[in-house]
């Protein structure tokens, strides 16, 4: 579909008798959104305003809802706008800027949940050291490395996907994910062995890793006092969720990829939105309920609103 200023528009045909209940998915839509921000905003706050809550594993879990935030904000508004529009378009170069963003997120967040294992195997398996290893700047090199690296592996795909020829322009999702490799005419070699390598770097060697830590600390745990495997429980388990949520999403978006035309399209759209919900909406429920220290603060900050 080609349009003026020899812009190319991709059509979104993933929504399901959208005339009919435009208004009922933007209500969907716009009420998720709302959740996902002001759950995820609201425990980031508590982890800025509290000076106990200021290590880092804290400073981790607040880097993880952040990053919730922004992947919400890249798919959102977008659906939002589709909602209420005609035309369900979106150009090539803005389809490719999303797909980029999309990626380098989901893939920051395997990295994140990889740093904040290796944290919870210092502090439990290594505390007398862990004061030396887990230092200020030690965090902040996990943090820039955890956006860096995904970012700068995923330019590359960006880049060759922009110069690839298209010979279909409808994507049968409702936004942009590596669906649109199956618009290329030709597929490139160069793009699979990028995206190989990426998915070895960002999401196989991270779990091998987590993995690895993990059972130290369940080796270290059983070793250990009733104490001792309270609080690993407490701490470790919210992260053994995410990460066992994350994998299965994951594999799902690969899988989904290649077999969505087996799929109805009402088991295909709930399929495609089903990746953009669960991690950005249950991460701070997770995490609100199950980490001892942050339930108390919010407990203590309804509390006030009901009072106030």
């Amino acid at each position: 579909m080609e349009e003026d200023q020899n812009l190319t528009y991709l059509i979104f045909d993933g929504y399901v008798e959208l005339h009919k209940y435009r208004y009922l998915y933007f209500m969907i839509f716009f009420i998720i959104y709302f959740l996902i921000i002001c759950s995820n905003c609201t425990i980031v706050y508590l982890i800025w305003k509290h000076q106990n809550l200021h290590e880092p594993m804290y400073i981790f879990i607040a880097a993880l809802l952040l990053n919730s935030v922004l992947f919400s904000t890249n798919i959102y508004p977008k659906l939002l706008v589709d909602s209420l529009s005609e035309k369900q378009i979106i150009s090539y170069q803005a389809c490719i800027v999303q797909y980029f963003i999309f990626y380098v997120l989901v893939d920051s967040e395997f990295l994140l949940l990889t740093a904040m294992s290796y944290d919870r195997y210092v502090s439990i398996c290594k505390p007398l050291q862990y004061p030396n290893i887990m230092r200020k700047k030690t965090i902040s090199i996990f943090l820039v490395l955890a956006w860096v690296v995904p970012a700068c592996q995923f330019i590359g795909l960006a880049t060759l996907s922009s110069y690839q020829k298209l010979c279909s322009f409808t994507l049968n999702v409702v936004f942009c994910n590596n669906s649109f490799f199956k618009l290329f005419c030709v597929t490139s070699r160069a793009i699979s062995v990028i995206g190989v390598l990426t998915l070895l770097n960002d999401v196989v060697f991270p779990v091998i890793f987590i993995i690895y830590t993990y059972t130290r600390i369940l080796i270290i745990c059983y070793r250990s006092s009733g104490d001792v495997r309270k609080k690993a429980a407490q701490t470790c388990l919210p992260h053994l969720l995410l990460l066992i949520n994350n994998f299965l999403l994951f594999t799902y978006d690969l899988v989904i990829a290649r077999l969505e035309s087996e799929f109805t399209d009402t088991a295909r759209l709930i399929m495609n939105l089903q990746l953009v919900l669960y991690n950005p909406l249950f991460n701070p429920i997770i995490y609100g309920l199950q980490m001892k220290e942050i339930s108390k603060h919010l407990k203590r900050l309804l509390c006030q609103q009901k009072m106030n």
